[in-house]
């Protein structure tokens, strides 16, 4: 009883003790035992301090009524919401100036794990400086590294540290050194170096790139990306991102590179100097914000544009990196554009070809633009008639060579029914399709007696269909199965021109260069028999999906290609894919895709097969590409992977991989050897590929982040 009377006079002397303090912010002590006189107030046993927006705790306490001073002494916690915590032994407050020692002092900001110590720490408001102390983000018991460190301030506001001659130790080995260091402890954006990567080549010599972050804005930033690679030369690429409204962002890439000329003369390059660009937007109410208008619709502008003058500007881009070289000898770019509402779809799409492996780009087609117009399905007479309209129009465009025009309209009409008490679907199709074409350019208007002049064609085709789909549900499964046989009738077909002069060549011989622009969907009278089953569990999961397809060509006589779809998952890790088609005459498999997949959590295991006999086409070789990739999560630190990708056709390999990854709360390691076949420009425009042989060394401190050193084997 007489315990809980102190305590209340302990409230009531704080109460009076906060209303004299004019000048600081506003204290209350809580202790078991207290002493007081006119300027001085002594509290111990259980101190308890709440002083502005932090709670503190320690052995005794003494304020100074006059100097506006308080003290505590043994066992301090000091505690800021929920953002930080530290210890000590001593701690001053100056509540005037907000000045603050502790000593020895030990802080943990409680989101980043990262904690800091040192023997004595200077803070005035949000600002904390320390001396020769040491941070890390592992356990503070046995903590893996360690930075330590001559001086260091740290921001509690803005959580920004300045770490100044910073050590890294490992197990107590020193590792690197650097004479400056910053680093947030937050995700705020904010302008600085960023993390260097490195590497070394045995033909490029040492590489160092050192990234330059700027963010004086929350609609842009900018990031610039300096390099040198000592045995071949240097460059600068950067990346401008911006978002100019809430429904749209872009970003804009330039990157410049120089060759050493011995370098240049060694490796056969065809230029000396590499340059492109890249320019990304995409926005999705362009229309009424651009143009002030108040559309229903939804409207959309994507824009993908890319241009360099060879292919080794994406592969110096990519850093040390080089399993992000390109394995292609084609850039795309595009630009579409859309308005869409309940009825109509219109839309414009420009879409640009660069060839990498040549010096001129001039007979390249490129679509400048395709232009679309589509009405959606509409339905009449209980929905028994349903019909669509669809109307493009391709620019086909080069500087050299011929270019043509091409128009097309699609109307699809419907008419369906169900009989036999709903257990059979009967459908009847009519396809109107047209097309015109004209030929622009400067070159000849025939060749060899056929004319490039204008043509125009048109069909008419009927396609008849019965289908029937059923169900049943078993104790533990569901198996759902449908048969559709179809009959297209190719009716009846007009052409005029180009369509007329040319279609005999073509069908002879489908790669001469007048045949460029016939592309023509031959309609034929056929039969098509489609068989689709699917088997779900008890909880609707998909275990079994099977499609059989199989058209008869009723002009020529034969059966068309049989295809074969499968998908069965096993068990619960794993799972068969497999697409295959069957030619008759040949007696032999044409296409395949197999997929074979294995996930128990621990294991993940897939391995993909693509074959493609293109002999039948006139092509010289026929496609057999096999990749494979594999990991191993042996626990919670260790995990080992490894892929393979082979050319079967060529009996070559084109990229493998092999390493592991040790993973822990402050830290990881990895190391990795990659081998990686990519194509490259000599000089004369001649296309070639390297090999190249690399291991990565990966190093992450957590939070405060890492690097990855790449090593290149010299390709001798």
């Amino acid at each position: 009883m007489h315990k809980q009377w102190f305590y209340l006079l302990l409230v009531l002397s704080t109460a009076l003790l906060a209303a004299e303090e004019p000048k600081g912010d506003r204290v209350e002590i809580f202790a078991t035992s207290i002493d007081s006189n006119e300027t001085t107030l002594h509290a111990y046993d259980d101190v308890i301090v709440l002083h502005d927006d932090q709670y503190l705790s320690a052995n005794e306490a003494i304020y100074d009524r006059e100097k506006e001073e308080l003290e505590l002494i043994g066992n301090i916690t000091v505690m800021q919401g929920a953002d930080y915590y530290a210890i000590g032994e001593y701690a001053k407050y100056d509540l005037t100036t907000q000045a603050q020692n502790i000593s020895p002092f030990y802080m943990t900001d409680k989101k980043s794990k990262v904690w800091m110590s040192c023997s004595e720490v200077q803070s005035k408001g949000d600002l904390l400086d320390l001396d020769g102390g040491m941070l890390s983000g592992c356990d503070p018991d046995d903590p893996l590294w360690e930075l330590y460190f001559s001086s260091l301030d740290y921001d509690k506001e803005t959580k920004w540290l300045n770490i100044y001659n910073a050590r890294l130790h490992l197990y107590d080995l020193p590792i690197f050194y650097l004479p400056y260091f910053g680093y947030s402890l937050d995700t705020k954006r904010r302008t600085g170096l960023l993390i260097p990567s490195m590497g070394y080549s045995g033909s490029e010599g040492f590489y160092y790139e050192q990234p330059l972050y700027v963010a004086e804005s929350d609609r842009w930033d900018l990031e610039l990306r300096p390099q040198i690679r000592t045995s071949r030369g240097k460059g600068l690429y950067g990346i401008f991102r911006f978002a100019d409204s809430p429904v749209s962002k872009g970003e804009i890439t330039m990157g410049y590179f120089g060759e050493k000329s011995d370098y240049v003369l060694e490796n056969d390059l065809a230029n000396e100097e590499h340059h492109g660009f890249n320019v990304y937007y995409e926005n999705y109410d362009f229309l009424n914000r651009w143009f002030g208008l108040e559309l229903k619709g939804q409207s959309g502008l994507y824009v993908d544009v890319n241009w360099m003058n060879d292919v080794e500007y994406i592969n110096l881009s990519n850093g040390a990196n080089k399993e992000n070289y390109a394995t292609t000898s084609q850039v795309f770019s595009r630009i579409n554009s859309f308005y869409n509402e309940e009825k109509n779809y219109v839309g414009a799409y420009f879409k640009y070809f660069l060839d990498l492996t040549t010096d001129n780009n001039g007979e390249t087609l490129q679509n400048l633009p395709t232009l679309q117009y589509h009405h959606y399905i509409e339905t009449f007479f209980d929905e028994h008639l349903m019909g669509n309209v669809n109307v493009s129009y391709n620019n086909l465009y080069r500087p050299e060579g011929k270019t043509a025009m091409k128009t097309y309209v699609d109307v699809p009409v419907t008419v369906q029914t169900a009989a036999l008490d709903d257990y059979l679907t009967l459908s009847y199709r009519g396809d109107l399709h047209g097309r015109h074409i004209a030929f622009g350019s400067s070159e000849e208007e025939s060749v060899a007696g056929v004319t490039y002049e204008s043509g125009e064609y048109a069909r008419v085709s009927h396609t008849f269909k019965a289908m029937t789909q059923l169900m049943k549900g078993y104790e533990e499964h569901a198996h759902s199965m449908a048969f559709g046989v179809s009959y297209t009738d190719d009716g009846m077909e007009h052409r005029d021109g180009y369509y007329d002069e040319i279609k005999t060549l073509c069908d002879l011989d489908s790669s001469d260069e007048r045949c460029t622009f016939y592309s023509l969907d031959e309609v034929t009278d056929e039969t098509d028999l489609d068989f689709i089953q699917y088997l779900f569990d008890d909880k609707g999961k998909q275990l079994l999906y099977h499609r059989l397809t199989q058209s008869i060509d009723h002009e020529a006589g034969k059966f068309s290609e049989l295809e074969n779809e499968l998908e069965w998952r096993v068990t619960d890790t794993f799972s068969i894919y497999s697409d295959t088609f069957y030619d008759h005459d040949l007696a032999s498999v044409t296409k395949q895709i197999s997929t074979l997949r294995y996930n128990d959590g621990s294991i993940r295991i897939t391995a993909n097969h693509i074959f493609e006999d293109k002999e039948r086409f006139d092509a010289d070789d026929d496609s057999d590409y096999l990749t494979s990739s594999a990991s191993y999560r042996y626990n919670s630190h260790y995990r080992y992977f490894a892929s393979y990708a082979y050319d079967l056709e060529s009996n070559e390999k084109k990229r493998a991989e092999i390493g592991f990854m040790y993973q822990k709360r402050c830290w990881d390691f990895g190391l990795r050897y990659v081998e990686n076949n990519r194509p490259i420009l000599r000089s004369g425009g001649n296309a070639d590929s390297i090999y190249d042989k690399y291991v990565y060394f990966t190093v992450m401190l957590k939070p405060m982040g890492g690097t990855e050193f790449g090593y290149e084997y010299d390709n001798e």
